[in-house]
């Protein structure tokens, strides 16, 4: 009986996907890396391929969940509710780093499709649903304005900390290392003043904080 048989298509999609994303740094994100994936697997091609009606953007998709199951799982224990806020999330961002570490080549080619216009709205449910769960792991239960404005800036910072980390060639990515705490620092300072901007009477400040301007900064900002 094959492996397949006792698979339902999303598990096939977590069981396939790190070997496409492997096989991605040579073929790119292809019915190519996914033929190679399922020889590895031993899955028979056609079947795989049900798996990823979407093409390019559903293996994308299927590595970033891979990355997201990986994480769940490495922090069930509850150790992130010892740390202090900042940690939480250094940690978790960190963890998804590593756990893709050596695939740079596939990550460049990854964020070449996701910034294609058809593709937009797709990485930006990605980089949106990601941030959810570490948040979530994070210990946040905030169910009002903070909720939204929370996971939009981690987005912010996971997807702008990605597009470091594919290209620095420093030692244990020192370069990313502070990049990443540069942004968090920033983060932290960003809470603190928030009251500002939202305390107003009738939390009127909010008229003059401007949250696309501020995550824009955080995509495309400064090293």
């Amino acid at each position: 009986m094959s492996l397949a048989a006792d698979m339902t298509l999303d598990e096939m999609r977590l069981a396939l996907a790190p070997e496409i994303a492997l096989a991605a740094m040579f073929d790119g994100w292809s019915d190519a890396a996914l033929e190679a994936a399922a020889h590895i697997a031993g899955i028979d091609a056609d079947v795989a391929r049900l798996a990823f009606p979407g093409g390019a953007m559903d293996q994308i998709d299927a590595w970033v969940a891979s990355v997201d199951t990986a994480m769940m799982a490495e922090f069930a224990d509850g150790r992130l509710a010892t740390m202090p806020i900042r940690e939480r999330i250094r940690s978790l961002v960190w963890f998804r780093l590593e756990a893709i570490a050596g695939l740079e080549e596939s990550l460049s080619r990854a964020m070449a499709i996701q910034t294609m216009p058809q593709n937009v709205a797709a990485a930006f449910r990605q980089g949106w649903s990601s941030a959810d769960r570490m948040w979530r792991l994070a210990g946040d239960t905030a169910t009002d304005y903070n909720h939204y404005t929370k996971r939009a800036i981690l987005a912010g910072i996971y997807g702008a900390t990605l597009a470091v980390w594919k290209d620095d060639t420093s030692e244990d990515k020192a370069q990313t290392r502070a990049f990443l705490d540069r942004r968090i620092e920033g983060v932290m300072k960003f809470e603190k003043a928030k009251a500002r901007f939202l305390g107003g009477p009738g939390g009127s400040g909010r008229e003059h904080f401007d949250v696309a301007r501020f995550l824009g900064r955080l995509r495309y900002p400064q090293r």
